[in-house]
């Protein structure tokens, strides 16, 4: 298995369809914006592929200053199962291991219709060696949970990553949200 950065038309046809399909279109940032910052290289757009060249699944990872934020990671319903995205992860932090790799799931430990699916998500990402970072998000008006692999980030780190993108317009869409109640998690103002 290997990563691959986007390169030929047909990669980014099959690699948009995943997106599209992976993710709730509240979720999606522009494809074409993405493919603005991964030639400026403020962003990577990678798809995972098989031995054989298959595309198994897509992968695109903010970068800024020491971080790396996986903001979109998928794999293809075909190759599902079978410890793809274990591999592509370990693949991910071999290739981002100079810098501070993080991503976000949605909230867990709250109803929501995928509440089974969500904990399975976070499930997998800590046996893969993620841990919590102590505060949670509010994106774009989801509450999400932030997961770092190594050393973690802030809330201002994190943030930092949105700014670089979108400048001051970060401040609207990228929130703190206060600590659970009824919990021992920390906050990062505690």
């Amino acid at each position: 298995m290997q990563l691959e950065t986007l390169s030929t038309r047909r990669q980014r046809r099959v690699w948009r369809k995943l997106y599209k399909q992976a993710f709730p279109r509240q979720e999606r940032k522009p494809f074409s914006l993405m493919r603005r910052r991964s030639r400026t290289r403020d962003m990577e757009l990678l798809s995972i592929l098989g031995d054989d060249g298959a595309f198994l699944g897509l992968a695109a990872v903010a970068l800024h200053e020491d971080l790396a934020l996986l903001a979109y990671f998928a794999v293809s319903a075909c190759a599902r199962g079978k410890g793809v995205g274990s591999k592509a992860l370990t693949l991910l932090k071999a290739r981002y291991q100079s810098r501070r790799l993080f991503l976000e799931i949605e909230r867990t430990g709250v109803p929501a219709q995928n509440a089974e699916q969500r904990a399975r998500r976070k499930a997998f990402y800590l046996r893969a060696g993620f841990s919590p970072c102590p505060f949670l998000v509010s994106l774009f008006g989801v509450e999400m949970e932030v997961l770092c692999f190594g050393n973690p980030v802030s809330f201002e780190e994190y943030r930092s990553v949105y700014t670089r993108f979108s400048g001051a317009r970060a401040d609207r869409f990228v929130r703190l949200l206060p600590p659970p109640k009824n919990t021992t998690t920390p906050h990062p103002d505690s």
